[in-house]
């Protein structure tokens, strides 16, 4: 099985069962909630991965949607910075389709928009995306799905929501997760001076290193 085909393995398995399982002080504390990956990883990631998803490798064109930074850290739960942990992150496009033979909606796919990025943090446990505010798709509310590991292990899988966003009520995925820990999943999209992005927005990691084998390195 190749590493492609083992990580999509796990993700569709999800990497955060076990977080949820934690007691409940715990995560009243800090930890992310994990989330189910759903069916849309990518197949074959494009060969063009970086963190700007508003961009293909070989077209002029920018993304259509509100394009938008987001950054922030991955982190232990005793807050030191995870350093050189790979960051996925994969969402539809303004149109609400994902680039996925699995999606067949009869609209039209965004030429211009990539669908999946990645990123490694840097010795602060930062990150950045440059992408689109999240839009809906039939039966879901705006998220983005993210992924973060170290290579060859086990991934942590959760989605990423909008702060404010009136679907969230109804969404049964972001239903599932207690109500008191719903802000710790909810980036709150905001207006910034930008030459390129309308908007930025903010979400933060917080792991177990117990959790799913992903950080059995040593500190640095």
């Amino acid at each position: 099985m190749s590493q492609h085909s083992k990580l999509r393995r796990q993700l569709v398995l999800g990497g955060g069962a076990a977080l949820l399982s934690l007691p409940l002080g715990a995560a009243q504390r800090v930890l992310t909630p994990g989330q189910a990956a759903g069916p849309f990883y990518p197949v074959i990631p494009p060969l063009h991965k970086d963190n700007d998803l508003t961009q293909v490798e070989g077209r002029s064109g920018r993304a259509a949607g509100q394009i938008s930074d987001l950054s922030g850290r991955v982190m232990e739960v005793d807050g030191r910075p995870l350093a050189g942990v790979r960051v996925e992150i994969w969402q539809c496009d303004a149109n609400g389709r994902y680039r996925h033979p699995r999606d067949r909606q009869a609209v039209a796919e965004d030429p211009n928009f990539q669908g999946f990025g990645h990123t490694v943090t840097d010795d602060e446990g930062r990150y950045r995306f440059r992408t689109i505010r999240p839009v809906p798709y039939p039966g879901r509310t705006p998220h983005i799905h993210a992924a973060v590991f170290r290579e060859g292990d086990s991934p942590f899988v959760t989605q990423i929501y909008v702060a404010g966003e009136p679907r969230n009520a109804d969404d049964f995925l972001f239903r599932q997760v207690p109500e008191h820990l719903h802000s710790l999943l909810l980036a709150d999209f905001r207006p910034v001076e930008d030459p390129v992005a309308e908007l930025a927005a903010s979400f933060d990691f917080v792991l177990s290193p117990s959790l799913v084998g992903l950080f059995d390195a040593p500190h640095a």
